[in-house]
Formats: structure tokens, C-alpha cells, sequence
């Protein structure tokens, strides 16, 4: 086979990095303001659960379509198209909330329709990865892809605690609208090569065998199955506590939105700190050991910011949890993207995608539940777990969610240290030969 022409630098890969990072900036500030809103009207975790619950849901029948689509369909028009469907979504919420008609259910609403496109838009970007940037540097495209979340993550939730209350949800959304702009011109600018389809992936095998290809690939791949496996139970129990955090901040600090903000940008920053130091230092050299440990030091140090209950625990376990997150998804998808070839990456990484968004919307719903209904009124004072935890982890509001949250992430770390005893996932890189030294 023919090896793919890719371009002897970034700089494409660069443009269309600056117009994601801008839109996700705006994209992360319109986020933090409904949460804000949403949590001020409700009072719910369940509430807080459902934004992210309703984002999920459709998206997971589109992906395994969306996958055969980004390998089918030209992948600039896609993430236009994407970008497109979000402005047009943020002004709907805008023109709502303007006119003092914008109800819950409204947010939920939009949250389905850009789920939808926003999975299609991911797939598109990471498959076009492998066709923008040379072999040797997918490690540090998918670390600056790191940084896209957690720049954002470092601006948008400290700016949009304190635009809050000044230029109000409606402000927000407009800035959210203008970083749409931006992405949409940056894609305009530039040229995506499409992948050459391969004689074995032109063959007609029909459209019910197209959408499962990813799945039918992965079993015929079973270490780089156990990769994707490992990473869906990691997410499974990440997103139990990152379903409570927003809502056990502003509960343990009386709805202080700055609190809240400036956590959220001690995340970012740990989160942009690790990518600058795996640029520098190139990663692991064995990838499958930077997941697994990222695991494990995210599992440690989510435990303790679950422990504290003030700014001093809060803010350097914070740091330190998303210090982890770069090298963690970083060395899974680049061992992925050197495993994978081009032309089939969408349909994979769709199949990823989909196991990923089963658990978490079971997360969600999971970590909802239990939050409401069980480890919070236990946890008031004279509750049923006041005696066994109360001197730990103190009493009333945000007090059962704490627990939940130690739960989920000693199961980080747990999962992180057994995939260290799987031998088929431990040796993937060397079990699974790069798709560029096959013949096919």
C-alpha cells in the first residue's frame, strides 16, 4: 500500500487548533453560566445531570453512522456544518432567554440537537489528525488537542464567574457566538485532505456491515479492544464525580460562582501544564504506560480534592488531577491513530466514542440518582451515614456527594493499576504492528 502524503509541518493543524481552542473557550463559558443558571433555579444534581444526560443520548445512535459518514464525506464540510448547527443553537438559547421564555427543558433541547453534530464534528477532527500532521508528531498533536480543553477550562469558568452577574447569561452566549465565527473562518482558510479508500474498504459489504465495521475490527484487534475497554470503565467512573462536581462546590460555598471559577481554571491550568511538559518531553516511550499511569495519579489526586472540603485541598488537587488527563488521553489516542489506518479511523474511533457515551450516560444517570437520593439526605445532620462518615467528610449539603465522589475516584485509580496485570493491553504497542508496516 501507498503511504499517505502528509504535509511536512503543522501548520494547517495549528490554524484549525486556534479557531477549536477559541469556540471551546466561548463553548465552556455558555456551559458554566447554564450550570449556574440551572443549579440557582433547581437545586438538583439531577438537574445538572440531565444537561449532560440529554447531550448524550442522541448522539449515541448518530455515532456509528457518523463514523462511516467522516470516512465517507468531505471532513472540512462537516466540522462547518457542525460549528454552523452550535451558533445557531446558541442564538435560539439567546433570543429565549432575551425575551424571559427559556425554560429547562430548552437547554435540553439544544443540548440533543449539538450532541448530535458535535460527535460527528469530533470524529471529524480526529480523523483528519493522521492526514495533517507526520507520524512522529501524533503524540503532540493529540497533547495540544488536550490543551484545546484545558485552555478553555483555564479562561472560560474564572471569566464567566464573574461576567455572570455583570453581563448575565445573555452577554455570555453572545461572546459564545462570536468564538463560532472564529472556528467556522479558520476551517474556511485551510484545506483537509481526504484519506485514499483502500481496495479492501471499497468493497461492498453493505450498510448494516459499515456501521458495526468498528466493532468487527476491535474483536479482530483484541489488545487494541482492551485499550478502548480500559479507557470506557476509566470514563465510567471519571464521569460519576464529574457529574458532582459543579453541584458539590456550590453546595459546600453557598452558590459562590467564583469559588467554583477559580477550581475550574486550577484544572486548566494543570491540564495545560501537562501538555507543555509532554511537548517538551516528548512522553512515555512506551504509550500504554503514560495511560495507565495517567490513571492512577488522576484516581490519587481526585480522591483527596473529594477529601477536602476548602480552597486549600481544593485548588492543588485540582492542579494535580489534570496534570494527568494529557498524557492519559494523549498516549491512548496516539496509540490508536499509529494502529489505525486513515481510511478507517472514523468507523473506529466512532465505535470508541459510542462505548464511551454508553457508560457515561449511565454515569450520569447512576451518579443523579444516588447523589438526590441516597448519599445526600444521608448525610444531613441525623442521617443514616453521619456516624460512619460525618467526622470525614463533615455534614449537610455536599457532604453525600463527597463520598460518591471518593468512590469514583479510587475506582480511577484502581482500574489505572490493574491494567498492568492485562498482558494484552500492557503490550499492545508491541502486539498490534503500526498500520503503515502492514500490507494490505
Amino acid at each position: 500500500m501507498t503511504k499517505q502524503q502528509l504535509p511536512k509541518h503543522l501548520r494547517t493543524f495549528i490554524i484549525i487548533w486556534f479557531g477549536q481552542l477559541v469556540s471551546n473557550i466561548g463553548s465552556s463559558m455558555t456551559y458554566f453560566a447554564i450550570t449556574i443558571w440551572a443549579w440557582e433555579l433547581t437545586n438538583q444534581v439531577t438537574t445538572i445531570a440531565l444537561l449532560s444526560f440529554f447531550e448524550l443520548i442522541p448522539s449515541i445512535f448518530i455515532t456509528l453512522a457518523s463514523g462511516l459518514i467522516v470516512d465517507r464525506v468531505n471532513r472540512k464540510f462537516l466540522l462547518i456544518i457542525a460549528d454552523c448547527v452550535a451558533a445557531i443553537s446558541t442564538i435560539v438559547i439567546g433570543y429565549l432567554y432575551l425575551t424571559n421564555q427559556l425554560q429547562i427543558w430548552h437547554i435540553y433541547a439544544t443540548g440533543a440537537v449539538n450532541g448530535t453534530f458535535s460527535e460527528v464534528q469530533a470524529l471529524a477532527y480526529s480523523s483528519s489528525i493522521s492526514m495533517l500532521v507526520p507520524k512522529q508528531h501524533y503524540q503532540r498533536a493529540t497533547s495540544m488537542n488536550s490543551a484545546i480543553h484545558y485552555g478553555s477550562i483555564i479562561i472560560a469558568p474564572a471569566l464567566a464567574g464573574f461576567l455572570y452577574y455583570i453581563i448575565d447569561l445573555g452577554g455570555i452566549l453572545l461572546i459564545d457566538f462570536i468564538t463560532f465565527t472564529i472556528a467556522i473562518a479558520t476551517i474556511l482558510k485551510v484545506r483537509i485532505p481526504q484519506p485514499k479508500i483502500t481496495t479492501q474498504s471499497e468493497k461492498s459489504i453493505g450498510f448494516l456491515q459499515e456501521i458495526i465495521f468498528g466493532f468487527r475490527y476491535l474483536l479482530k484487534n483484541p489488545s487494541l479492544l482492551a485499550v478502548i475497554a480500559a479507557g470506557s470503565l476509566f470514563w465510567f467512573a471519571h464521569d460519576i464525580g464529574a457529574t458532582l462536581h459543579s453541584p458539590m462546590i456550590l453546595a459546600r460555598t453557598n452558590n459562590d460562582t467564583r469559588i467554583l471559577g477559580s477550581i475550574s481554571s486550577a484544572a486548566g491550568l494543570g491540564g495545560v501544564t501537562g501538555t507543555v511538559l509532554l511537548s517538551i518531553l516528548g512522553g512515555s516511550k512506551r504509550r500504554i504506560n503514560g495511560f495507565l499511569l495517567g490513571m492512577m495519579g488522576a484516581g490519587v489526586s481526585k480522591t483527596i480534592f473529594a477529601l477536602g472540603q476548602g480552597l486549600m485541598i481544593w485548588l492543588p488537587a485540582q492542579f494535580c488531577s489534570s496534570l494527568n488527563f494529557p498524557m492519559l488521553t494523549s498516549s491512548s489516542r496516539a496509540i490508536l491513530l499509529s494502529k489505525v489506518r486513515p481510511d478507517i479511523q472514523g468507523r473506529v474511533f466512532a465505535t470508541e466514542s459510542i462505548m464511551q457515551q454508553i457508560v457515561s450516560a449511565i454515569a450520569v444517570f447512576i451518579a443523579a440518582l444516588l447523589a438526590d437520593h441516597v448519599f445526600e439526605p444521608a448525610m444531613m445532620p441525623g442521617g443514616n451515614l453521619v456516624p460512619l462518615f460525618g467526622n470525614l467528610f463533615g455534614t449537610g449539603k455536599g457532604a453525600g456527594m463527597a463520598i460518591l465522589y471518593v468512590f469514583s475516584s479510587v475506582c480511577l485509580l484502581l482500574i489505572g493499576l490493574s491494567g498492568f496485570f492485562v498482558a494484552r493491553l500492557r503490550n499492545v504497542e508491541t502486539i498490534v504492528p503500526d498500520y503503515d508496516t502492514k500490507d494490505y
